[in-house]
This record gives C-alpha cells, structure tokens and sequence, in this order.
C-alpha cells in the first residue's frame, strides 16, 4: 500500500510538472498570453509589502496593475480577446498583511520557496492533526500512507503549485480543530480567527462553532475568548493600517465575482434555479444534523464528524468551485476512511454510494498514472490533448462526500441525543 500511494502521488506530481504545464505554456504561446511569476501568494505579498513600507492602499488600480506586472508578466488588456480575466486584485481582509508582515523586506523569490516549502509540511502535519480531531488511533504505517496520498492528491498539489493562501486556511482549521480535541479552546478561538483571511472558506464553521460554544458557556467560554479577542486585535489593527478598508474590500469581493463569474459546485452542476435549492436543502439538511451534536465536547468523535461535515458543506455551497478549496474535504474522506474500516454492517445502497465515492476519489490519480506511463510513447501533441482526463470527477466529488459524510454523520448520533433531555438527565447511570 505505501508502495502504491507513492507511486500515485509520484505519478500525480509528474503529471502537473511535465504535461498540465506544458499544456498552459503551449496554450499560452498559441493565443500570446502572458506568464509572469502565476504564484497567488505574490498579489497578497506586494499587497502586504506596499502598504506596510509605504502606506499604499493594496485596493488601489496601480497597486493592481503592479500585481499584474509581476503576476502576468505585463499588466492585462481587456482590449486582447485572449488575456486572462482575473485582474489578481488584492481580494482579501487587509488584516492578511499581519501574517505577512515578516516577509515584506524579503525577496520574493525567498518568499516564494520558504511558502512552498511551509505548505508542504501543513500537508503532512494536517494529517495527524485531522486523525486527532476524528479521534482515530491507527497504525503507524497508515498514517504514512494518508499522509503520502495527501501530498499527491491533485487539490493539494495544485494548491502548493498556485502558492494559494487557501492551503494555509486549511492547515489553520485543521489546528483548530485539533486544539479543541485536545482542550486548548482559547489557542483554538484565536486559530479560528486567523483562518478568516479567506471569510467565504471559514465563516460557515465559525459559525457552528460559535453556537456549539454558546450551547455550554460555562465551559466552552474560552473559545469565545479566544475568538473575540484575536477578530478584535486583527480589526483594530486593520483600521488603524487602512482606515475604511472594509468599504474597499466590499468592493474588491464585486469586482472580483464580477470578472471570475465564480460560482458553486451545485450551481455549475444543475444550473442556478436547482443549485440554489439544493445548497438551501443541503444547509438544512447540515443544520438539523449538528444541531443534535451542539452538546458533544470537543474530544469525542461525534464532535469531529461534525466538524468535517461543516468543512464538506462549504466546500459545496460557497460561490467558489476551485478544485484548491477541495483540500477542506480531507477530514470528511479520513471520516468516511474510518467508518468503511470499522467493519459494519451498511445497507447495499450505501455501499455502492461509497464505491462511486472511491472511484471519483482514486480516478485522479488513474488518469494521472495513465499519462505519465503513456507519456513514455505518444508524442506530446497526443497527451495535451488528454490533459483533462484527472480533472473529470473534481465537481462529483464535493457532492459525493458531503452526501456520505452527511448520512454517516446522522447515522452515528449517539442513541442518547435522541431522547428529550430530561430522559437523559434522569436516565440511571450503569
């Protein structure tokens, strides 16, 4: 099996680096478009550097045109047919530039290979990180196996490619989840906080955290604290650096959706009318499911599964379908991972769910084997055209896990939430 996983992810890494890169590069040479550094760390980075070093508002249009210079080569032209629509605009919380703080007066290039290398480790670290929270003790030969599989698996790797800050998120909510686990609440309020640089990935799990904390104060306080203190010093701090930066950033966000036509997972699979329902349907579907678990403490198993399928849930409904946001999927996968491993008993239906499930999950990783071996034999024209072979599952995906996660997250409620509480609270002890 570790063979296997890292002939995958090997195969996985081969196919980015030697054929979808050169596909982009040769598509690119075609219709003169322009490459620059393409690392989506740079826009937040020069961002960062030029506000801090010379009170520039990272919002402004020459402080995107600048972006564009380094990120595209040239600035774009929306005269050219061909150049891309993404103006790399600076579309976050300026309260990002606090993280980045240290590597203003480096070199970009520094920045660059320090980030990479910091995701990479993230990657391997989130793995043991997602087990604790899961509650899920195994071999340490499987915990080497998922976290090989991990660093090849074509979210992360894209991500790591990009430089995406979403990577970064995820590593923090995957600390966060893990502190609460272990009973470090204020380290996991702050945590939390920290990961709002990118709102639309953390808002959905604050707020289920939030009503998880209100639903026992008494000892659940410190995770507010946590929370309420870290938000304060970061938009205190932000509207001291930029005042007014909200407005700009509302307007960066329309700008953005504007010219990236972003949309869910649902809605690029079913159209608008019927993606809208079925993100309506499947919040409530989320909301009726944890609401049972909002008792549970943070180290039982329960709790994790609910915290993976909030992650699940955002990963369907957000107005964002890239394929780097799925990294927030890993929890859902390790938890249905350990459900199909436990050995019981399931009905037939959902044993084939799960069999889809594991095909549109191990499918990537097929095409990509396939193309590396076939890239042996068949010129390179053959295999650009066969680049998008390990991309066919990436919208399925998303749905499969939430839809599994879902019905093994109510499966496995505890018998005692189902009864009103005060036949829990009177029921004898054993």
């Amino acid at each position: 099996m570790l063979a296997l996983a890292l002939v995958a992810s090997a195969s996985m890494w081969f196919f980015i680096n030697r054929i979808l890169i050169a596909q982009q590069i040769a598509y690119d040479a075609e219709h003169n478009r322009p490459r620059g550094n393409l690392s989506d760390l740079y826009p937040r980075w020069l961002g960062a550097r030029e506000l801090l070093r010379h009170q520039r508002n990272p919002y402004s249009a020459e402080i995107t045109r600048e972006i564009q210079q380094g990120y595209y080569g040239r600035p774009i032209d929306s005269a050219r047919p061909d150049d891309p629509k993404d103006r790399q605009g600076f579309a976050y919380p300026v309260y990002v530039v606090f993280l980045l703080a240290p590597t203003v007066d480096l070199p970009f290039e520094t920045v660059r290979t320090a980030f990479r290398w910091l995701l990479v480790a993230l990657a391997a670290v989130s793995v043991l990180l997602w087990l604790r929270v899961l509650r899920w003790r195994t071999s340490f030969q499987s915990i080497l196996i998922l976290m090989v599989l991990m660093l090849g698996w074509l979210p992360m790797v894209q991500g790591i490619k990009l430089q995406q800050l979403s990577l970064l998120v995820a590593g923090l909510l995957a600390a966060c989840g893990a502190c609460l686990a272990g009973g470090w609440l204020f380290l996991a309020g702050g945590l939390l906080a920290l990961a709002t640089i990118k709102p639309q990935l953390a808002w959905p799990l604050v707020l289920w955290l939030l009503l998880w904390a209100v639903s026992d104060w008494r000892s659940r306080r410190r995770f507010l604290f946590g929370f309420g203190l870290v938000m304060l010093l970061l938009l205190v701090g932000a509207a001291f650096v930029l005042p007014g930066w909200v407005r700009m950033f509302v307007d960066a966000i329309g700008q953005y959706r504007q010219y990236t036509h972003n949309q869910s997972v649902l809605i690029f699979l079913f159209g608008p009318i019927a993606g809208w329902a079925l993100a309506v349907l499947c919040v409530c579907a989320c909301v009726v499911c944890i609401w049972n678990l909002r008792l549970e403490p943070a180290s039982s198993a329960a709790f994790g599964r609910s915290y993976a399928l909030v992650l699940a849930l955002t990963v369907v409904v957000v107005p964002m379908s890239a394929l780097y946001n799925q990294v927030l999927l890993a929890p859902a996968i390790l938890a249905l991972l350990q459900s199909s491993s436990s050995g019981e008993p399931v009905l037939p239906a959902i044993r084939l769910a799960r069999c889809i499930g594991g095909v549109l999950l191990v499918w990537p990783w097929i095409a990509a084997a396939g193309l590396s071996l076939a890239s042996l034999w068949l010129i390179p024209e053959s295999i650009q055209r066969l680049w998008t072979l390990p991309f066919y599952p990436s919208y399925m995906l998303p749905v499969f896990v939430f839809g599994l996660a879902l019905l093994d997250t109510w499966m496995r409620i505890p018998v005692t939430m189902s009864q009103p509480r005060t036949l829990r609270d009177t029921a004898p002890a054993e």
